[in-house]
């Protein structure tokens, strides 16, 4: 694929391929990682400077145990500083799974005669929205095949009907998309919903495997979707989420072509991802693949270490797709956002009757299972700070203005205080009677931290106060 030259206008970078294989192998094939340059490395990271490709390649190869255990040591240390300990709880809703494109490592693909096909009507997602809800939900991602029956229009339209389901205390209040690429058109449609992030995952960004596993359809077309987000920029979505699908071609490879796409979008839009995401292949209905790029735990980790330090200002997401040991290894060191109470056959969220997984009727297969409540029971045990927040979204902190506060690490002003308001929400009017012993204890201790740092928390206690009252939605 020809790079594009260094010399050329910014505008003129736009929407054109960035990938050059030749360049990210010949970093990861020729870089050293000798201890004091990599000890340089994580040192530069830990400072909130984001990392060059070299740099990157660097942490790569550094492949002894003693550096490997550096390395995420450095990734534990960089989380606490840019994040703290909050982690941000979504959930996945399937709307459609029709599919005209032929993925072989997908159970949606077109030549999956056993899948079975389904489209939410307006009042199934309704249900699946209230059942979301019930369960303590404010962020959802909605999910589609890519098919002419979900056009921009379409939705858009389902984000509309998402936003206005409203039971109890309980509502919606960040709707991320994960969805075809459209044209700048398609997606100015999509942004007047008001959508959160939108993500569209590469896949593999080696072009040669791209085509051996895409064979039909407009996901062919790796340049289409290679450029996707960046006509997402141009349609003023500026929140976008890339990714991975670690297992179709070697990880050192994806993970250096992920820092490139990064690259990519601070050199012509200004802003980087809003979040990456590394999912690793799993069962799904006629799996076929080849096993030699077969991403090992061990390998997982590391790589997911190494993208917390090559990127520290974005959102790492971690999916049910891992087991709950694994996720609960990697949280420690990378991972910003988890899914929880996680159900991926369409309808499944308001069919309390149904709790066993089919692969005809799922695009992949989940290893974790556990309810939402027994997610965030989990993460107060280990002393992490759940989160529901969505405040950055709703007062324009999105983009370039988001880069603008959480670069200087001015974030943690907020989003400390809006965890702990909507972990409030949440132990008052869902939480099962130990979870919210547990909870209002972290609580309390949050307050407390804030307080040795030097932090008035007098208006934050008022505002938790004003909760428990039965006041909903405070946020800074």
């Amino acid at each position: 694929m020809k790079f594009y030259p260094e010399k050329c206008k910014i505008e003129d970078l736009r929407m054109q391929p960035f990938i050059d294989p030749d360049e990210l192998w010949d970093l990861i094939d020729n870089t050293k990682a000798d201890k004091d340059y990599v000890r340089e490395i994580i040192a530069k990271s830990l400072s909130k400077q984001r990392l060059t490709l070299k740099e990157t390649a660097a942490l790569i190869n550094a492949d002894s145990p003693e550096l490997i255990e550096e390395i995420k040591e450095g990734a534990r240390q960089l989380k606490e500083k840019v994040y703290g300990n909050r982690i941000v709880l979504f959930a996945p809703l399937y709307i459609g799974n029709k599919c005209s494109n032929n993925c072989l490592y997908c159970g949606f693909r077109s030549t999956n005669k056993e899948a079975i096909r389904k489209t939410l009507d307006e009042s199934e997602i309704i249900k699946e929205v209230e059942a979301l809800e019930d369960n303590g939900h404010k962020r959802l991602i909605l999910v589609y095949g890519e098919h002419r029956d979900y056009s921009a229009e379409y939705i858009a339209e389902t984000v509309k009907i998402t936003y206005s389901v409203k039971k109890g205390q309980g509502e919606i209040r960040r709707v991320n998309i994960n969805a075809a690429p459209f044209d700048i058109e398609g997606f100015r449609t999509i942004k007047d919903s008001a959508i959160g992030t939108y993500q569209v995952f590469q896949e593999t960004y080696h072009e040669e495997t791209y085509k051996k596993y895409h064979l039909a359809g407009k996901k062919s077309d790796y340049n289409w979707r290679l450029t996707s987000l960046d006509r997402a920029q141009e349609a003023g979505i500026d929140d976008v989420g890339i990714g991975a699908l670690f297992g179709l071609y070697d990880w050192r490879f994806e993970v250096m072509s992920l820092v490139r796409h990064t690259n990519h979008f601070e050199a012509v839009y200004n802003v980087g991802p809003h979040t990456i995401s590394f999912p690793r292949i799993k069962d799904a209905a006629g799996l076929n693949l080849d096993p030699k790029y077969q991403v090992s735990d061990e390998e997982f980790t590391r790589l997911i270490a190494i993208l917390r330090l090559a990127v520290p200002y974005t959102g790492l997401i971690l999916t049910a797709r891992e087991t709950p040991q694994v996720r609960d290894e990697v949280i420690a060191f990378g991972v910003s956002q988890i899914d929880g109470g996680t159900k991926l056959e369409l309808g499944s969220y308001s069919d309390s009757l149904n709790e066993e997984q089919d692969l005809n009727k799922e695009q992949f297969h989940i290893a974790d299972s556990r309810s939402l409540n027994e997610v965030i029971d989990e993460l107060l045990q280990k002393n992490f700070l759940p989160s529901f927040c969505t405040a950055c979204y709703r007062k324009g902190r999105t983009g370039e203005h988001f880069m603008e506060f959480s670069v200087p690490g001015f974030i943690k002003r907020f989003c400390t205080p809006n965890a702990i308001l909507t972990l409030a929400e949440y132990l008052m009017d869902y939480a099962a009677s130990d979870t919210k012993v547990k909870g209002w204890e972290n609580i309390e201790s949050e307050l407390k931290g804030l307080e040795d740092g030097g932090y008035d928390t007098k208006d934050l206690r008022d505002r938790v106060e004003r909760v428990k009252a039965g006041e909903r939605d405070l946020y800074y």
